[in-house]
């Protein structure tokens, strides 16, 4: 059998976009066709379309919205790498900036002039996006000029709001009720965090207080995977997402170090001077070390940065300002906080990327139909014999 899909990078993912009219409506079934079709049982996603990478394995299923104000649901999947398995609870801010193209690219919103909004819903969590399209001339463009840290491709510019973000998951922005506490680490010292909840569960750790300084190389963080993977299944009960004794899954809460400006060289060799923006931010995505930093963290990270005595807020100096600049692995992300009501922003914007990369028919196997290696025959339940697959 095969599926129609579409691959899109949104700033610095990329994401299979399925309309949920080629796929099953129910969860199981739909996650056995993602687990094929990307591979997810191999570690190198070989015999799949999946990238191997928590920043290149995740799909979402788009369909127009029933909600009157929204244009459409999109339900986000983040691809298990080796595991066979999906993570249904969390929301991709870089996903949605592709979902918010391939909307307008679609016809599922109409075009209106040189900017097109798109209202998104992500029926993981429930959260509303704003996406704003770059349509010059009232057309759908396929490239762009508009690039992002973490990659000197241009694409279409795509400007991604949050709407009223804080405490989608929770309730609460601060879902322990603290800006800034001690968290008992098991045969280790104690870690300062602050305990977030706005685009998604974050957990932000303040580097300096753990001996790291907030601006550490990628390999580095590699090998602080373990410690950080700790801090995290320590924080998930005491934000409400797991019961005690469980341990979370991999997508959240999210992790991630924050510290003062440092002059450093990203990824792509470019040169950031310390003064240039306000604080170091390392993140890991389903345990791994961000290569950026993903959007719904970003706006975890600018959020904090309003609430006094926060780690963010104590590092950059005082609550921020309206714009909030990340220094990333990738390079600098700056973040807009809008509409403050009571230190809450009921916007949070970050100025994106898009691009429309192909589109495609996966070829996967039909459900309950098993492969005979060294063949191009399936075997058929519940018959004794195998046939063409």
């Amino acid at each position: 059998m095969h599926t129609p899909a579409t691959l899109v990078r949104g700033g610095t993912s990329k994401c299979w976009l399925f309309n949920q009219v080629d796929v099953p409506a129910g969860r199981g079934e739909l996650e056995k066709l993602l687990v094929s079709a990307y591979g997810a049982t191999d570690p190198v996603e070989l015999d799949g379309v999946g990238g191997a990478t928590p920043t290149t394995s995740k799909a979402a299923v788009v369909g127009a919205a029933p909600e009157p104000g929204v244009d459409v649901d999109y339900l986000f999947a983040q691809i298990g790498i080796g595991t066979g398995s999906v993570e249904w609870t969390s929301n991709c801010g870089n996903c949605a900036t592709g979902v918010a193209l391939y909307a307008v690219a679609k016809g599922m919103v109409a075009i209106t002039g040189d900017r097109t909004r798109v209202v998104m819903r992500n029926t993981n969590t429930g959260a509303v996006l704003e996406g704003l399209v770059d349509t010059t001339g009232g057309v759908v463009h396929h490239f762009g000029r508009q690039t992002v840290p973490g990659t000197r491709a241009g694409g279409v510019a795509v400007g991604l709001t949050f709407r009223d973000p804080a405490g989608g998951t929770t309730g609460s922005l601060l879902p322990t009720g603290q800006a800034v506490q001690d968290l008992p680490i098991a045969a280790a010292e104690p870690v300062r965090v602050s305990m977030v909840d706005a685009g998604a569960p974050v957990v932000l750790v303040d580097a300096l207080g753990s001996g790291r300084t907030g601006a550490e190389p990628l390999e580095r963080m590699g090998a602080d995977v373990p410690w950080l993977r700790t801090v995290r299944h320590t924080a998930a009960p005491l934000m409400g997402l797991v019961e005690p004794g469980e341990e979370p899954g991999d997508a959240v809460p999210k992790v991630g170090l924050v510290g003062p400006p440092v002059s450093y060289t990203t990824t792509l060799g470019e040169q950031i001077a310390a003064e240039t923006y306000d604080i170091s931010v390392r993140m890991l995505s389903m345990n791994a070390p961000h290569p950026a930093i993903g959007l719904t963290s970003a706006v975890a990270v600018a959020a904090a940065g309003l609430v006094e005595d926060s780690v963010v807020c104590r590092t950059a100096g005082g609550p921020t300002d309206e714009w909030l600049r990340l220094g990333t692995p990738a390079g600098i992300v700056a973040v807009r906080c809008t509409d403050i009501r009571d230190d809450l922003p009921r916007r949070v914007t970050v100025q994106r990327a898009a691009r429309l990369l192909a589109d495609a028919r996966i070829y996967v196997p039909e459900t309950g139909r098993l492969h005979v290696p060294g063949t191009n025959r399936v075997h058929v339940p519940g018959t004794g014999r195998t046939q063409a697959a």
